[in-house]
Order: C-alpha cells, then structure tokens, then sequence
C-alpha cells in the first residue's frame, strides 16, 4: 500500500495545462493581425450570358502594347522600352498637336495590353504601372488646369483620393482610364 501512495504523490496535475494552452491560442488569434495582399486593384465588368457587342475601333484610337515572352515590349507596332512607355501613353491620349496617328480625343483613346504567358510578372506590373502613371499624370494635369480655370478650389494640387467625388467623377469623365486586357498568347507565339 504505501508503494501506490508513492506513485500518487510523484503525479503532476496537467489538467489546467490545457487550458493555459488553449488560452493562448486564442490570445494570438484575437492578436494577430492577417496581412492581406492587394494586389491590382481592377473593376471588372460584371458577368453577362449575352455575346458581346463587337464594335469597329478606329486604329488610331488603340494604343496596342505587346509584351513577348523576352518581356521585349512593342508599342504600336514599334520597339520601345518601358521607361519611355509612360510619355508615349501620355501624348497618345491627349493628343497636345492634334496628330492623325493620335486618339482623337481622350474619351475615344483606348490603351490595350496583350502580354505572352512567359512575360515576367515583374515585367507585366512594371508596363501596367507605366500606363496607370499616365492616367494619372493626365488626371493631376486636368486638376491643375480646372484650378487655373477656377473651377476646383486652389487647394487642389494633383489627382488623388482626397479630391471630392463630383470632382473625380469629372476629371474622369473627361479623361477615361480605358485599359483592355487581350488573352495571353501562348508561350513564344507572336
């Protein structure tokens, strides 16, 4: 009898271990915070079961821009590179000395991306992010000249999200941030 005591008196009582542990988790899951990736934040249309309506565009009005899969980039038929991409993107939608090869105007201008699927993704957001940059030069140019104008408050100095709603919804009306995204070809095709 007095060995079963000894073995009673070496037992260490856990059953609050579990507890302590199931406390902590929910600790660290109530603390934790989740990071979220973003991504590109693109609208897009919503989901229809009717065809298209196929419209003829007049290709003066398309600013095309093939990536290939050496993320070699070809802008209206001509080699360019990405750092110049932005300015060109910029004189094809305003269209400063009414040029006949340019959009006709910036509400006509299109801008339509066609990568290959072995376009690098860096490749991909840095051409994507050249094109939002015009938009957005373009935008902040409209800001300044509305303010010139005096149609928007002086305190206005560029695009952003601060600007009121019927102030946006007006500079992109004037200026529609129009980007079409062609299928991806496949690997080495084009």
């Amino acid at each position: 009898m007095a060995r079963n005591r000894s073995r009673m008196s070496n037992e260490i009582n856990a059953g609050s271990m579990a507890d302590i542990a199931f406390l902590l988790l929910i600790f660290f899951l109530v603390t934790t915070q989740i990071v979220e990736d973003k991504g590109i934040m693109v609208k897009l249309p919503p989901w229809s079961e009717e065809e298209p309506d196929i419209t003829k565009l007049k290709k003066r009005n398309v600013f095309s821009v093939l990536v290939n899969a050496q993320n070699q980039l070809l802008v209206r038929g001509e080699v360019e590179s990405v750092s110049t991409l932005k300015e060109k993107a910029k004189e094809f939608i305003w269209n400063p000395k009414k040029r006949e090869d340019l959009a006709e105007k910036p509400t006509k201008a299109i801008i339509s991306l066609k990568n290959d699927r072995g376009t690098n993704y860096k490749t991909y957001l840095e051409v994507y992010n050249e094109l939002k940059a015009a938009y957005n030069e373009l935008w902040t140019e409209e800001v300044l000249r509305g303010v010139q104008r005096g149609d928007y408050p002086a305190k206005y100095k560029e695009y952003s999200d601060d600007l009121p709603l019927h102030i946006r919804k007006e500079v992109r009306s004037k200026i529609p941030f129009v980007l079409s995204e062609a299928e991806p070809t496949a690997f080495g095709e084009e």
